[in-house]
């Protein structure tokens, strides 16, 4: 793998040609409870854990192993539950808050700049149907983050557990949703909130999917900036050239409009 530095656009494109060869780049899985390195009774089908955590059928919920085809030097992927779930809106409580103690320790056991997402559906980059997410070491804070020049403001759907979630006032997609604790905090990967706010991402997939009637592609990740927060964003469009070329997005949904139609499904 070769992570290669645009200086003119500031962007990092990292080069790995072998995840052209990982579980599902190129189609769905088929016959999805077999195939899955993930399940419960698969452990010898995925690299020896770095974690283990909870209880379960072999005596784990969440585990944590190195990532088969990284697209980085050091990648990591958390495994959500022992049980086959497609979808982080599917997990328990209990399993969301071990996925938060996952990020945190690894976070903490090897140090640097630790980069936490979550990407679920073939179109937003999933290859397993399996729920997890991914743990990814940077050389840097990204530039992404660097770019932020603090939180957006946003019609508020919820506020619980010291946490606001509210679809940015800008949002890129339909349905964004960004969640961050209600007093600001500067480190997600060493909070107290960061548990809850993966279970209140959870019940928002969830309340999208019944508003669009169907399970929802998305991609989401933890921002730690001046001020942490979780952003989720729906795969409800395609990205197109205004997009990709001119960084200019196209939502047909208006974030107000978003945001009372979230609250709705209280």
């Amino acid at each position: 793998m070769d992570l290669r530095r645009d200086e003119v656009a500031g962007r990092w494109v990292a080069v790995a040609p072998a995840r052209a060869a990982r579980p599902g780049a190129s189609a769905e899985v088929t016959d999805e409870l077999e195939a899955c390195p993930f399940c419960a009774g698969h452990e010898g089908r995925t690299p020896p854990e770095t974690l283990r955590l909870g209880d379960g059928p072999t005596g784990w919920d969440v585990r944590v192993v190195p990532n088969l085809y990284p697209a980085l030097e050091r990648q990591e992927v958390v495994i959500h539950g022992h049980e086959h779930r497609p979808s982080l809106g599917e997990l328990r409580d209990e399993t969301l808050a071990l996925v938060a103690e996952a990020w945190q320790r690894r976070a903490r056991d090897v140090g640097g700049t630790v980069f936490a997402i979550v990407n679920e559906g073939h179109v937003a980059g999933a290859s397993l149907p399996h729920s997890h997410s991914q743990l990814a070491w940077l050389p840097a804070r990204p530039p992404a983050l660097l770019a932020e020049r603090g939180l957006p403001g946003g019609d508020v759907i919820l506020e619980r557990d010291g946490l606001v979630a509210s679809c940015p006032w800008a949002s890129r997609t339909p349905y964004e949703v960004q969640i961050a604790p209600a007093e600001p905090e500067p480190d997600g990967l060493r909070s107290e909130l960061l548990a809850p706010a993966l279970q209140l991402l959870a019940e928002l997939v969830r309340r999208i999917g019944v508003i669009r009637g169907e399970p929802t592609p998305f991609n989401a990740w933890l921002h730690d900036g001046a001020t942490w927060h979780l952003e989720l964003v729906p795969r409800t469009t395609r990205l197109a050239g205004l997009e990709l070329g001119a960084g200019v997005y196209i939502n047909p949904v208006a974030p107000e409009e978003a945001a009372t139609a979230l609250r709705a499904r209280n």
